[in-house]
């Protein structure tokens, strides 16, 4: 019995890190995915606080990795795993906390109520809007339960209510449809008599969206814990195949029972398939890396995952080609990224194949960054400060 107070001050003391590391990461997502940073083709930088955007992909990490955290340290129960029994019983409560965020989130996604609700309507589409553009308001006609559809679900209305409409996504993916763009599957003019909830904001990284993807990280748990626990390749392999078996077949269960495949909505069908999906991708490279071991051709994939958040920062947000944008040649327009663009686009005398060329070129870029960064054992690490830190 001596140890246990112990045990307890060691767990308090890892909880503390873990919620320190997941505050600094959602405070970094505020930063570059709240509408301070404008992004590519806007040279101009900051953000009204009364309309910042509380949610992004990297808030959305954090959050999920909290959850996933706290659970590690407080409800694994402290066992030795020596048989599969074992193993169920060291993490049972993970996953029973893992489905109460799920039914958590279905009760709430079809029993909730949607009332009629009403958006102001500006001028500019742009995300970063200062509230100046307003024209009106617009109403749109629900009153029910259970959609899952994009102007009456409850996703939104949660966002709505707790979040606030001016700290919302102003160019959520609805405005691709057909319904709303005459350029779909890409952002275009609204098509004539286009319903008014295309013009609305709607977060994809909202606050029961995010609490779905958190139960991602569980089934990330499970399968770090069969890494750990299973001490041979064929063990591991067979208990992946297991697990990405159930999680697929459960999704496209869930889908021909009505729940669609969403993520905006993240629903626990398209949880539960991409959670699959990336089991049987695990299940592959690790036998091509660990089994075979072929390594020489997915050391890109090492690279990249040694300086992830680093090539996040600074490609996915699009910090490093704003930088680049800022060195023009007497126009704004002049410059290396869009010139580099629309040289591909002219190459291969297509719009959309020239897009894609240019993203490609973009990997290969971030790729031989991250291999100059591992060269020179830089890695960008969340640690007691958010800094560089450097490997010599």
């Amino acid at each position: 019995m001596d140890g246990v107070p112990q045990r307890t001050q060691n767990k308090i003391a890892t909880s503390k890190k873990a919620a320190y590391r997941a505050f600094k990461l959602f405070i970094l997502g505020v930063i570059l995915q709240g509408g301070y940073i404008h992004g590519r083709h806007n040279l101009t930088y900051g953000v009204d606080l009364d309309h910042i955007r509380w949610l992004g992909v990297l808030q959305r990490i954090a959050i999920g990795y909290f959850l996933a955290a706290m659970s590690e340290i407080w409800l694994v129960n402290n066992i030795s795993v020596d048989s599969p029994v074992s193993f169920v019983k060291k993490y049972f409560m993970e996953w029973v906390m893992a489905i109460m965020i799920s039914a958590l989130y279905i009760s709430l996604i079809f029993g909730l109520y949607v009332p009629n609700w009403e958006f102001k309507v500006q001028t500019s589409n742009l995300t970063f809007s200062n509230g100046s553009n307003e024209i009106g308001f617009k109403t749109v006609q629900c009153g029910l339960r259970g959609s899952l559809g994009p102007p009456c679900n409850a996703v939104g209305f949660v966002d709505r209510v707790l979040l606030g409409e001016n700290h919302l996504y102003k160019n959520p993916v609805y405005k691709r449809t057909k319904e709303c763009s005459v350029n779909s599957p890409d952002y275009g003019a609204l098509p004539p008599n286009a319903p008014d909830w295309c013009l609305a904001p709607f977060d994809p990284e909202g606050l029961l969206s995010t609490l779905m993807a958190a139960v991602s990280c569980f089934v990330g748990l499970h399968f770090g814990h069969v890494l750990i626990h299973c001490q041979n390749h064929s063990q591991r392999m067979l208990s992946w195949l297991l697990a990405s078996t159930v999680l697929t077949a459960s999704g496209f269960l869930l889908q021909l029972s009505g729940m669609p495949f969403s993520k905006p909505l993240y629903t626990v069908s398209y949880m539960l398939l991409t959670g699959g999906v990336s089991g049987f991708l695990l299940l592959l490279l690790y036998y091509i890396v660990d089994v075979i071991q072929i390594k020489k051709p997915l050391i890109l994939f090492q690279w990249m995952g040694m300086n992830a958040l680093i090539v996040y920062v600074l490609a996915a947000c699009e910090l490093f080609p704003t930088l680049l944008q800022g060195f023009y040649w007497r126009s704004p327009e002049n410059n290396l990224v869009d010139a580099t663009q629309s040289l591909l686009q002219i190459i291969f005398q297509s719009k959309r194949w020239g897009t894609l060329a240019f993203v490609l070129v973009e990997i290969i870029f971030w790729c031989l960054a991250a291999c100059f960064l591992h060269m020179k054992g830089i890695y960008l690490k969340l640690q007691k400060n958010i800094s560089a830190r450097v490997m010599m």
